[in-house]
């Protein structure tokens, strides 16, 4: 019997979702290089807040599957769906479930507080922070062992979220990265209504040229 399938995710969601990780790994990459290549990791830093501001705005505004509404759930809720999980039981979501609703607001707050404390950090040598001369000597030390330690925890996460989507695809036959690419996945049993609403993809990309056009202004040229 065939599936039917339908739209959950939109176009800004799936592309901030890949868009994060070839900015994580290329951040990582230019941050151990150094040297020349941290004019590079300034960029990405850049990009990834920039990016991480509008996803948080879109999780206010855009489509609904996107909305910090329709998929952060209070402790009962997110404790049932982990025991139903540990039973090997987890019932189907249309878009994030509990668990995954958490993990997606964990790391975006890791990203924010990443990408902005390295807008003060310096390696004391040849590389400091576009907005380091605001803060005291100290309390740039200060936010760049923060900016060093909250790397390990975002690869900590990263590392948890990829062994989740195994888990999903290998215990529970969902797959969760097919849908993130095509935006389309099988309607959950029982479910009823008509499809999510998504919003248009211009109001996501005149949103990110705002954030980035705003923030852009705000940091290099206060």
């Amino acid at each position: 019997m065939q599936e039917t399938m339908i739209r959950v995710w939109d176009i800004p969601t799936r592309l901030f979702h890949w868009s994060l990780v070839l900015l994580f790994g290329a951040l990582w990459v230019s941050g151990e290089l150094g040297g020349r290549a941290m004019r590079y990791h300034e960029i990405f830093g850049f990009l990834l807040l920039a990016l991480v501001v509008t996803r948080v705005l879109w999780g206010l505004v855009g489509s609904r599957t996107a909305r910090f509404s329709d998929f952060m759930r209070g402790p009962r809720t997110t404790l049932a769906y982990l025991a139903a999980v540990l039973r090997g039981r987890p019932p189907a979501s249309l878009g994030h479930n509990p668990l995954g609703g958490w993990m997606v607001l964990t790391l975006l707050v890791l990203l924010l507080a990443q990408a902005s404390s390295g807008l003060f950090a310096t390696d004391d040598i040849a590389f400091d922070g576009p907005l380091n001369y605001l803060v005291h000597e100290h309390t740039a030390k200060l936010l760049t062992r923060f900016h060093h330690l909250d790397f390990r925890l975002l690869l900590l996460l990263a590392g948890v979220h990829l062994l989740a989507v195994a888990i999903h695809r290998l215990r529970f036959g969902d797959d969760l990265v097919r849908p993130m690419l095509s935006g389309r996945k099988p309607v959950p049993p029982g479910w009823q209504g008509p499809p999510p609403a998504l919003t248009s993809a211009w109001r996501a990309l005149i949103l990110f040229g705002v954030v980035a056009g705003g923030l852009y202004f705000a940091i290099f040229h206060p």
